[in-house]
C-alpha cells in the first residue's frame, strides 16, 4: 500500500502538461506529500489507503478519458488555429512595459465607437464595427491627419518609453520568464509531435514542399491526379491554339497567293500603259507632221508637238460650229489624214 503514493504524482506530473484545471479540481495535499507528513514510522490506515485509492483510480480514469480525446483532437488536420476544446495558455503578461500605441484607426473607432452607441444602442457590436470602417474609408484626408499625427505621437512616445524600460531590472527579470515559458511550451510541442498520430503525419506532410512527398502514399496520387488533369488542359488548350494557328497560316498563304497575283496584274497593266503612251506619243508626232500646213480658222496658230491636244481640241469646235463654211478645211484635213494612213 505504500507505493501507492509514488505511483500517483508521476501521474499528476504529467497531466499538469496536458490540462492547466487538473490541479484546480484537487485542492487538497497531493498523495506524496501525504504520505510524507505521515512518515514512515506511521502506517496509513485504513480509511486513508480508500481515500488514496480513490484519488489513483480518479486520476487515472481521467488521464485515459484524457487521451482518446487528445488523439482525436491530434488526428485532426492542422489548421492554422488552436484545437478546439483546449485552452490556450497564454504568455506571462508584462504590467510594467509602457503601453502600446494605437493606430490613428483604432483612436478614431474608439472615438466614434462610443457616439454610435449613444445616438443608436439596439445596433449590434458587429455592425458598429462595420459602420466604423466605413466611415474611416470615407474620410477625408485632412480629417484622417489629425488622427494619424496623434499615432505619431503616441509612437513616439512609446519609443522613449520601451527603450528606457529595457534597461530597469523589471525588464530583465520578464525576459528570463518569457525564455523559460517559452522553452517549456517547445518541449510539450515536441512531445505532443512524437505521439502524433497517422492522419496528423498527413497534414504535415501536405505543408511539405512538392519534391518532399513521398511516393506510393495517398498524398503523392492525389497530387499526381492533380497534375495529369492540369497537363491534360493544357494539352487541350494547346491543341486549339495549334487548330487556330494552322487556320491563320491557311490564310496568310490565300492572302500572299492573292498579293502576288494582283502585283502580277499591276505590271501587266504597267506595261500596257507603256505601250499606250509610246504609241500615243508617235500619234501626236504623226498629226503633228500632217496637220502642220493647216491654221485653225481665223488664225494662223499651226500644231506643234506640246500644242497638238489643244490645236485638235479647236479644230473640232469650228468645224462643228460651223459645218458649210469649215467644208474645204475639213477636205484639207482629210487630205492629210488619208497621209498618215497611207
Amino acid at each position: 500500500m505504500e507505493s501507492v503514493g509514488p505511483a500517483v504524482q508521476p501521474l499528476g506530473a504529467e497531466s499538469d502538461d496536458t490540462k492547466e484545471n487538473m490541479d484546480a479540481a484537487y485542492t487538497g495535499t497531493p498523495v506524496s506529500d501525504c504520505s510524507q507528513q505521515h512518515g514512515a514510522a506511521q502506517p496509513p490506515t485504513p480509511h486513508q489507503e480508500q481515500e488514496d485509492l480513490a484519488l489513483h483510480s480518479g486520476d487515472q480514469q481521467m488521464v485515459d478519458s484524457e487521451e482518446p480525446r487528445q488523439e482525436e483532437e491530434q488526428s485532426r488536420g492542422r489548421r492554422g488555429g488552436w484545437t478546439k476544446g483546449r485552452k490556450r495558455k497564454r504568455s506571462p503578461r508584462d504590467n510594467n512595459a509602457p503601453k502600446a500605441p494605437l493606430t490613428g484607426y483604432v483612436r478614431f473607432m474608439n472615438e466614434r465607437r462610443e457616439q454610435l452607441r449613444a445616438e443608436r444602442p439596439d445596433v449590434p457590436f458587429p455592425e458598429i464595427t462595420r459602420i466604423v470602417g466605413s466611415e474611416w474609408s470615407k474620410l477625408p484626408a485632412h480629417e484622417k491627419q489629425h488622427y494619424l499625427d496623434e499615432a505619431e505621437r503616441d509612437k513616439e512616445r512609446y519609443t522613449k518609453e520601451l527603450q528606457q524600460y529595457q534597461k530597469t531590472e523589471a525588464f530583465r527579470s520578464y525576459s528570463c520568464k518569457s525564455q523559460s515559458h517559452q522553452k517549456g511550451r517547445q518541449q510539450r510541442q515536441e512531445g505532443a509531435r512524437t505521439i502524433s498520430s497517422g492522419p496528423e503525419k498527413e497534414s504535415v506532410l501536405k505543408e511539405r514542399p512538392i519534391f518532399d512527398i513521398p511516393i506510393f502514399t495517398e498524398e503523392f496520387l492525389n497530387h499526381s491526379k492533380a497534375r495529369e488533369a492540369e497537363l491534360r488542359q493544357l494539352r487541350k488548350t494547346n491543341m486549339e491554339f495549334e487548330e487556330r494557328n494552322a487556320a491563320l497560316q491557311k490564310h496568310v498563304e490565300s492572302m500572299r497567293s492573292a498579293v502576288q497575283r494582283l502585283e502580277a496584274e499591276l505590271n501587266q497593266e504597267q506595261g500596257r500603259n507603256s505601250l499606250l503612251q509610246l504609241h500615243l506619243q508617235s500619234v501626236r508626232q504623226a498629226l503633228t507632221h500632217c496637220l502642220r500646213a493647216v491654221p485653225i480658222p481665223g488664225t494662223s496658230e499651226t500644231p506643234t508637238l506640246d500644242t497638238i491636244d489643244t490645236y485638235m481640241s479647236r479644230l473640232q469646235n469650228a468645224i462643228l460650229t460651223h459645218p458649210k463654211e469649215s467644208e474645204a478645211l475639213i477636205a484639207g484635213v482629210r487630205e492629210a489624214l488619208s497621209q498618215l494612213e497611207g
